[in-house]
């Protein structure tokens, strides 16, 4: 059956994807008191992955479209083996950093070349469906990096837990190679000067800078928050401890499982009714940014509703590729969704150094940590508003 042999192979790369991602949410704390690491190192350290993962972008998209998804992604996925192993092995910050760089390159292609498999293997229908159960499979990951994660660190090492993150990892590369078939393109490739010149067009567009601030500093700041500020946010503002901090970002993660679910299910029957994606997007990233000024400003005590609450409508977010990619000819769709994708993972790259290294730099000025975490908390929300505003005055601009 194609379904299983394609959808599920992409799944179970996308579930690791997701999983390396956040890891270190759970796992910083362990980093910091082992190396003995302030918040700027370890900010830098996780954010290794991003800057590769952006880096991999817009070549991945020329890539993919002259390679095809299965080899590509099949062969990244060895790089992504490659720094799990380095990382596990890794004794000083500049190597657990190269570790995590190449893990950001071997899964760069993860969410792309499944796209790029399932528009040239099942119809134009059942797209919408196959985007909403492959970003559940990340929510899978998110949701195992948890409680999960945890729970594996109260057994073993995290050293130990990455070599095994290797050996699946090299599992599903071939299991992906093995199992996919070889595209079949009805037309040759573009030529590589083609290619370029579409890109610039991309960059070039009004529409696309409209999206592209959401996805630096919305996306990309969710990303950067979920992925390791979250757990020190709820370690050194709330007070809790490591575990309770993971049943938070549990929680969080299986509220963004729901809404992708939900979102596929449901964002098609909502436009048929006149509730276009586009207003939804915007909908759930004011919501999230509501949520976000209620969890600096604990005006709220229910710390666990206001996780959930921000998980679920920043999940929202994904709608942003799709809509980005709408003002594009169907040609250049494929770069103008790993151009937003380049975006949001530069975004994501400068907000968890960026707040690393704010955290500390307010420390030394006297702050305590909490409230160097809440104060620079407050500059990223001050910046996802201000993209949120531009996003809804451009608009409004006529085309």
């Amino acid at each position: 059956m194609l379904w299983l042999r394609l959808f599920l192979p992409f799944a179970g790369a996308y579930f690791l994807s997701y999983l390396y991602r956040t890891a270190n949410a759970v796992i910083g704390p362990v980093l910091a008191d082992e190396l003995k690491l302030g918040a700027g190192d370890l900010g830098l350290l996780t954010s290794a992955y991003f800057l590769a993962f952006a880096a991999a972008q817009l070549p991945l998209g020329m890539l993919l479209d002259r390679f095809g998804a299965r080899r590509v992604e099949a062969a990244l996925l060895l790089f992504a083996a490659a720094g799990a192993a380095a990382f596990a092995f890794g004794q000083s910050i500049a190597e657990l950093a190269a570790g995590r760089g190449l893990i950001g390159l071997g899964v760069s292609a993860c969410l792309m070349a499944a796209f790029k498999a399932f528009s040239l293997s099942f119809p134009a229908e059942r797209q919408a469906s196959l985007t909403g159960w492959i970003m559940t499979s990340g929510g899978l990951g998110a949701l195992a990096a948890t409680a999960p994660l945890e729970a594996a660190l109260q057994l073993t090492g995290w050293r130990d837990i990455f070599i095994v993150l290797a050996g699946l990892t090299l599992i599903v590369a071939a299991w992906l190679f093995a199992s996919v078939p070889e595209a079949k393109e009805g037309s040759r490739p573009e030529p590589l000067a083609s290619q370029w010149a579409g890109v610039r067009a991309v960059f070039g567009s009004g529409h696309f800078w409209r999206f592209a601030p959401l996805g630096l500093s919305l996306t990309g700041g969710f990303m950067a928050v979920q992925s390791l500020w979250s757990i020190s946010w709820l370690m050194q503002v709330n007070g809790y401890t490591r575990t309770m901090a993971a049943e938070h970002m549990a929680g969080m993660s299986l509220a963004m499982l729901l809404a992708y679910v939900l979102i596929g299910l449901l964002a098609t029957a909502l436009a048929r009714r006149g509730i276009k994606p586009v207003q939804l997007l915007g909908a759930g990233l004011s919501l999230s940014l509501v949520t976000l000024a209620l969890i600096i400003s604990e005006a709220v005590t229910q710390s666990h509703l206001l996780w959930l609450a921000y998980g679920t409508f920043s999940s929202f977010g994904t709608l942003a590729y799709s809509q980005a990619a709408a003002g594009f000819p169907l040609a250049l769709s494929g770069r103008a969704n790993t151009a937003f994708n380049l975006m949001v993972f530069i975004g994501a790259f400068g907000v968890q150094w960026g707040l690393g290294l704010l955290i500390d730099s307010l420390q030394a000025y006297g702050q305590s940590v909490a409230m160097a975490h809440r104060s620079a908390f407050f500059v990223l929300f001050a910046a996802q508003a201000a993209a949120l505003a531009w996003f809804w005055i451009a608009g409004r601009r006529p085309r």
